[in-house]
């Protein structure tokens, strides 16, 4: 298996940060169960301020877990789960005050227009009154819907509501933006406009991003640093240059040429969760949520 890598620490514990970086986001022995079913076992997991990090796995690795453990949607002991330095488990509001967050599953009501989701979501997230017209046709500029902002979400393209969700999340000016799958069921120019938003918003704002993704070309691309998750735990951690040629010099060092190409990020991947990919591929339920999703962007 391939041995977990990063430039600014521990390689066995998939601690630490970029570089220079202090944390956005920090796991400590994160463990979360169903039951007698283990979704989070140990894991830690640490997310520069300002990167972008990319969560990888097969389906039942554990991501979704975790994510919710972080946002806190789901309860988790004190001094597990650090956000900007604030415990999820003692400083619930604070955190969920910082972050943005596109769920896997679709946030948005079709029933609504563009502009009255993001004003909706203006309201949760307790943006101050006064601020709320004016914070509202921001996030939908960002994301390039101001003409279509007065139409019905049900009248928009599948890219155009992964971007609807994306302006929801921004609209509270989070610190920390979690995308669950954000480009799910998307073609490839639709998911691509979708990721140049993202990066617009982020180099104008310096927030942390936090990504979860089964596409390995989006992580290979965007991402400064993945983690490959599998059965709860980062197996492996570091920049998606340093993962792939980690492997590639494994797979020398075992007799292959030394004209073999590089391995990409899905043949690390693979090399990760090997024989899991096939047990770890979610149930019905998980099929059918992910499905659902999307034909409804597609």
């Amino acid at each position: 298996m391939t041995p977990s890598i990063d430039a600014a620490t521990d390689s066995d514990t998939g601690t630490g940060t970029a570089t220079g970086r202090s944390a956005a986001v920090s796991c400590t022995r994160l463990a979360y169960s169903f039951g007698e079913t283990t979704a989070v076992d140990g894991l830690d997991l640490s997310v520069g301020e300002g990167e972008v990090f990319g969560l990888l796995g097969p389906n039942g690795a554990g991501k979704t877990t975790a994510i919710r453990c972080i946002t806190t949607l789901l309860p988790v002991p004190a001094g597990m789960v650090h956000v900007f330095g604030h415990d999820t488990a003692k400083e619930q509001m604070s955190v969920r005050r910082m972050l943005g967050y596109v769920p896997q599953q679709l946030s948005a009501d079709s029933g609504l227009t563009g502009r009255e989701n993001v004003a909706l979501f203006a309201r949760v997230f307790d943006v101050p009154r006064k601020e709320r017209a004016a914070r509202v046709a921001q996030a939908l500029r960002a994301v390039d819907l101001t003409d279509a902002a007065d139409r019905l979400a049900n009248t928009y393209s599948g890219g155009m509501v992964r971007r609807l969700e994306l302006a929801q999340a921004l609209v509270s000016a989070p610190r920390l933006l979690i995308l669950d799958e954000p480009t799910i069921g998307l073609d490839p120019i639709a998911r691509t406009s979708v990721w140049e938003h993202i990066n617009a918003v982020r180099e104008a704002t310096g927030m942390t991003v936090l990504v979860t993704t089964h596409y390995m070309d989006e992580a290979d691309q965007y991402c400064d640093r993945v983690g490959l998750m599998h059965r709860g735990r980062i197996r492996a951690l570091g920049t998606p240059e340093q993962l792939r040629e980690g492997l590639g010099e494994r797979r020398r060092t075992e007799g292959a040429p030394a004209t073999d190409p590089l391995p990409t990020l899905e043949d690390v991947f693979r090399d990760i969760a090997g024989s899991g990919l096939e047990d770890q591929s979610g149930g019905f339920r998980d099929v059918r949520s992910t499905r659902r999703t999307a034909n409804r962007v597609g």
